[in-house]
């Protein structure tokens, strides 16, 4: 697994369009920091991001890694165009000549996707601990050191996603194509959504219990958004009568759902290349 895993690194590294994106992309997660220097003062009117609590342990565990998933298309470029590439410059054909089969080439791909989605992880760990203690008005162990399970969803909402991308580069063979593709799916299935809301479940949990299977939906399900957690924004809603019965925990079945779905994606790419002529 070493040599896989070397081997795909060193194709990333000696591109310099996927290394800049890789480095482009866990500077931009440091600057998630830069969010507690926001700050407004408009006489009676003040606004400053970190007094607002979005750094008070435990919740910095939500809110830093929703921020961060959604700078994962900077990676999610990085794996496409290391398929693409593959194809291009021929490495894929060769990498076979050279005695490599297509399920190592498969794994070492997969691989690369899960250490990304790891290191990732570990970057915004440090991180939110860093802002955490330099912020959060609460540090005791056992708070800051709960909802970890925030972490856990966003390294399998990574795996998950990347393994997606990494089927459609596989299919597409090309990485522009590929990153439409995101986006196409993404419409089919907002329009799928609302045909299930709309026209067949308008009442009741149906819509929402089928939704949840959808890859896409089945991603962004893993963290919701945390805005509305926030006290200021509860007190808004009460004050005009608006109560918020929404649930931001992690569920396993979520994540059950997310992991399937990576299986299904690597198992499909598996096929694709078995069943193709390189």
């Amino acid at each position: 697994m070493k040599r896989l895993l070397a081997i795909e690194l060193q194709k990333i590294w000696l591109n310099k369009a996927s290394r800049i994106l890789t480095l482009t992309y866990f500077i931009l997660l440091s600057f998630i920091a830069l969010i507690a220097s926001i700050k407004f003062d408009l006489g009676i009117f003040k606004f400053h991001l970190a007094e607002m609590g979005i750094f008070n342990f435990p919740f910095i565990w939500h809110f830093n890694t929703y921020i961060a998933a959604w700078l994962k298309f900077f990676l999610a470029i990085v794996i496409v165009s290391m398929m693409a590439n593959e194809y291009s410059y021929g490495t894929l054909k060769q990498n076979l000549i050279d005695g490599m089969s297509k399920k190592e080439l498969v794994l070492s791909k997969f691989l690369t996707v899960t250490l990304f989605a790891f290191c990732s992880t570990v970057f915004v760990f440090i991180m939110s601990l860093i802002l955490g203690y330099s912020f959060s008005s609460y540090t005791e162990m056992g708070i800051v050191f709960s909802d970890l399970d925030y972490l856990l969803a966003f390294f399998v909402k990574l795996v998950g996603f990347f393994s997606f991308c990494l089927f459609l580069g596989i299919l597409v063979k090309r990485s522009a194509f590929a990153i439409g593709f995101v986006l196409v799916w993404s419409i089919i299935e907002a329009i799928a959504k609302g045909f299930l809301n709309f026209k067949l479940f308008p009442k009741g949990n149906t819509a929402a219990n089928i939704e949840q299977f959808f890859p896409l939906e089945s991603i962004s399900n893993l963290i919701v958004e945390p805005f509305t957690r926030l006290s200021v924004v509860k007190n808004i809603g009460t004050q005009i009568g608006v109560a918020n019965m929404k649930d931001y925990g992690v569920h396993f079945s979520a994540i059950l759902i997310v992991l399937a779905w990576t299986f299904i994606f690597m198992l499909l790419s598996y096929k694709l290349l078995k069943n193709r002529d390189l």
